[in-house]
């Protein structure tokens, strides 16, 4: 993206991965992000190895960051770091319940002594209930929230999304309050205190299931690969593979039954006659369709679901994604050489975002401890 966020500076207080999004996302709009790390580094330089032997986690979302290891148990450091919030647009934390109160770097405080500043403070919890200084992580949060009681097979038990959708949703979310905050502070002239925690943003995620189970009475079972709400709407074997099918609409259903299944007798039974029955059904329905697609090949299938815009799809492993012709990589640089990363999604004015430098660690501690000297020396004792 454009740099929009030009001219915004971010001091990031962080660590994982929740407010390394945020602050990623940011950081590739443009915005200046000090990330302050402890003096052994974000611990999500150790999560692994895998890219050129530097953390998988950390090359994907620390782009575009300065960084400088402080010890926040030293006062020069933390006069060091209050100087660098003193400059700051947005600050940025998601330490352990109560560290940041405790360092004098809360929320209120910060507000008092800089009404412009946006805060931001990431938690497991949010403010106010009974968990809220409970540390928790994405998996913790997955399981809580009832998302791992969803996912997986009847036989499998619950089980966890394969990526930290709790950390990657609840760093999405700050970013998207934090634009807004922007936006009010341009308006108003003042700064916002924000607040989210890992559960809510994914117990937010899950009203449908929560809907479902409130109001209608259903535990909403785990079904695999297959939509629980929709059908038909999974995979199908074919003679020479498989296929991923889904229906979206009574007209999708007619059309896939006569046209693709070529079987009218399917479009016509009353037991399928709607989307909710077709889910009580489904797994009749399913065996229908699967009786009519076992004997295809893939190409005949996929012609005739192109044919009749049904939208359909194929199951990739990681390797099928990397070599996906509809997948855009773009080289990072980082302290080991380039690394190619999946591109964000947003394509603005026909550009993708500029891919800044992941930094090694503590790589620009000189340079801001430098800068911020004189801002330390001249505050009040």
């Amino acid at each position: 993206m454009s740099n929009a966020l030009e001219g915004i500076v971010v001091v990031a207080l962080e660590q994982a991965v929740a407010a390394p999004v945020a602050s990623c996302k940011l950081a590739d709009a443009g915005a200046r992000v000090i990330k302050l790390e402890r003096p052994e580094g974000d611990f999500a330089r150790g999560y692994d190895g895998f890219a050129k032997g530097q953390s998988s986690y950390f090359v994907w979302i620390n782009r575009g960051k300065e960084s400088c290891r402080v010890d926040l148990r030293q006062p020069d450091d933390l006069a060091l770091v209050e100087a660098m919030i003193a400059s700051a647009d947005i600050f940025i934390q998601n330490l352990a319940p109560g560290a940041t109160e405790r360092l004098g770097l809360g929320s209120a405080t910060l507000g008092q002594r800089h009404p412009r500043l946006i805060t931001c403070d990431i938690s497991g919890y949010a403010p106010g209930t009974p968990h809220e200084r409970r540390k928790a992580y994405d998996l913790l949060i997955q399981a809580e929230s009832g998302l791992s009681a969803i996912t997986g097979t009847a036989d499998s038990g619950p089980s966890r999304i394969g990526v930290s959708i709790a950390d990657i949703a609840t760093g999405q979310a700050a970013y998207a309050a934090i634009l807004e905050a922007l936006l009010k502070r341009a308006r108003t002239g003042a700064g916002s205190a924000i607040a989210l925690s890992l559960f809510d943003t994914l117990a937010e995620l899950m009203n449908v299931p929560y809907l479902t189970r409130r109001y209608g009475g259903i535990e909403p079972a785990r079904v695999g690969l297959a939509h629980p709400s929709i059908a038909p709407y999974g995979v199908f074997s074919l003679a020479d593979g498989e296929v991923l099918v889904s229906i979206q609409s009574e007209r999708e259903w007619q059309v896939f039954a006569r046209e693709v299944l070529e079987s009218p007798e399917l479009a016509d039974n009353p037991r399928f006659a709607s989307n909710v029955l077709r889910v009580k059904e489904r797994a009749l329905l399913d065996g229908e369709v699967q009786t009519r697609l076992g004997g295809r090949r893939f190409a005949d299938v996929t012609a005739a679901l192109d044919r009749h815009a049904i939208a359909y799809g194929t199951v990739s492993s990681i390797g099928g994604l990397i070599d996906h012709p509809a997948a855009t990589a773009l080289p990072v640089p980082t302290p080991n050489g380039s690394v190619e990363v999946l591109a964000p999604s947003a394509v603005v004015d026909g550009k993708r975002v500029a891919m800044r430098p992941v930094p090694a660690l503590g790589q620009h501690d000189a340079a801001l401890r430098a800068e911020f000297a004189r801002q330390t020396e001249e505050s009040p004792s």
